[in-house]
């Protein structure tokens, strides 16, 4: 398992191009990707106190979103404990991941 910590740069409600985010998403400070910029994370969580906009995130890795399409992949982050679906984790991403031919790589 590992073990990362998020920064949030669009967190829960953030609205970019008419879009709210339904959920947290942020990135992995120093780790570059391959568009060149920091690591893109999703944080899925059903726990009440990561349902609010947060600041930061510090969770596992349970998935890579593989963009075919594009030069960066996605990462998804959750708390310790906790586990989701490759379907639970396309439906929390799908408002993001509909413009993009995705596939999701679960991470153990």
């Amino acid at each position: 398992m590992k073990i990362y910590k998020a920064i949030m740069d669009r967190p829960l409600g953030y609205v970019h191009h008419g879009q709210a985010y339904p959920l947290n998403y942020g990135f992995i400070e120093g780790l570059i990707a391959g568009d060149g910029e920091e690591q893109d994370v999703y944080v899925l969580s059903k726990l009440p106190e990561n349902q609010k906009p947060l600041t930061s995130f510090t969770g596992k890795l349970i998935a890579v979103i593989h963009r075919k399409d594009d030069v960066e992949d996605k990462w998804v982050l959750t708390s310790e404990g906790e586990t989701f679906t490759k379907d639970e984790i396309a439906a929390s991403v799908h408002f993001q991941e509909q413009y993009f031919d995705s596939e999701i790589e679960l991470v153990d």
